[in-house]
């Protein structure tokens, strides 16, 4: 990208169709600052494991001359909801200004084509800097300090943020992860092991085989199919997956609000025990309720090729999406 491409008139973000935790930020507001630009979505967990630094960035520099501007562009369709943005920005505890981007206006914008993405801008509205995907922290930080600097920002602080990110944000056990993330809607899904295939847009009963090879996965019970979801018609249906990786999270919500659906997880036929994630049980048990990440497995070591099962014991459920850490 030609960092002179977009001035500071083209990055004041009026295409958001709302803001939370402040009123739309202008021109004015940023004039002769340095803008950091991180585009995320609230269920990516690859930008989830990147928030720790954003936050810490935000809250060190914002008296040295930099604003930061989350860019929240949805993925699945529910991410568009304003009432799921608003109550994951507070569960999430951003507190800078985040502009709402349900129509991908500021995307096209920044020609961005990623989650997470972080643009770093400098006092005269140039791009000086961008990072796609997870990483890179030190790099990322010392730039911004060349920049505040460059706009005759003094007494820096000079050390580098130090981070112990734990639980949904902790980062990805790269050494072991081997299964990669997995869309159940049929418009992106892959290895999809049920017999007989998927059905779309249709109620089916499915079956899933007697044993699954690594990073296949398959549905079980009644359900229904759709572009970017796996709906459950009747209670008792199951998810198989064999996978292999420290962390397996799962994007569900029920389809009623207010109304959870419990839900029961297994690893290699047993309860998860100490291997459970951050939203059950050790007996495997929890409830999905608003449409978002859940983390259902976190294994101690060793990380070995497992079986992964989850049984909804009721149904009004909504499956999208399987990422892995």
């Amino acid at each position: 990208m030609n960092p002179a491409a977009h001035r500071t008139d083209a990055l004041l973000l009026h295409g958001a169709t709302e803001w939370v935790n402040s009123p739309p930020v202008t021109e004015s507001a940023v004039s002769g600052k340095v803008i950091l630009v991180d585009f995320w979505t609230y269920t990516c967990i690859n930008w989830r494991r990147t928030l720790p630094y954003v936050r810490a960035w935000a809250e060190k520099y914002k008296d040295h001359g930099l604003v930061v501007i989350g860019v929240h562009t949805p993925e699945f369709s529910f991410e568009k909801n304003m009432d799921n943005v608003r109550r994951e920005t507070a569960a999430l505890e951003i507190s800078y200004p985040v502009a709402v981007d349900s129509d991908y206006a500021i995307w096209r914008t920044f020609n961005n084509q990623y989650w997470p993405a972080l643009y770093l801008v400098d006092a005269r509205g140039r791009i000086r800097h961008h990072q796609f995907g997870e990483g890179n922290y030190e790099e990322i930080e010392r730039i911004i300090q060349q920049l505040l600097a460059e706009a005759g920002n003094v007494d820096l602080p000079r050390e580098l943020v130090s981070l112990d990110p734990q639980g949904a944000e902790a980062p990805a056990d790269l050494r072991n992860l081997k299964t990669p993330e997995t869309y159940v809607g049929y418009e992106q899904a892959q290895r999809f092991a049920s017999l007989g295939g998927a059905v779309p847009d249709s109620p089916l009963r499915y079956v899933a085989p007697s044993s699954l090879r690594l990073n296949r996965w398959a549905i079980e019970g009644e359900w229904t199919i759709a572009a970017e979801s796996a709906s459950l018609v009747r209670p008792g249906g199951r998810i198989i997956y064999r996978f292999h990786a420290r962390d397996l999270n799962l994007i569900m919500g029920a389809q009623k609000r207010g109304r959870p659906v419990r839900f029961r997880v297994r690893i290699d036929g047993v309860p998860p025990g100490a291997a459970r994630g951050l939203d059950v049980d050790e007996q495997g048990t929890g409830t999905a309720g608003e449409p978002r990440m859940y983390q259902l497995i976190r294994q101690p070591n060793p990380i070995a090729d497992r079986t992964f099962e989850i049984e909804f014991l009721d149904n009004a459920v909504d499956v999208f999406d399987f990422t892995f850490g």
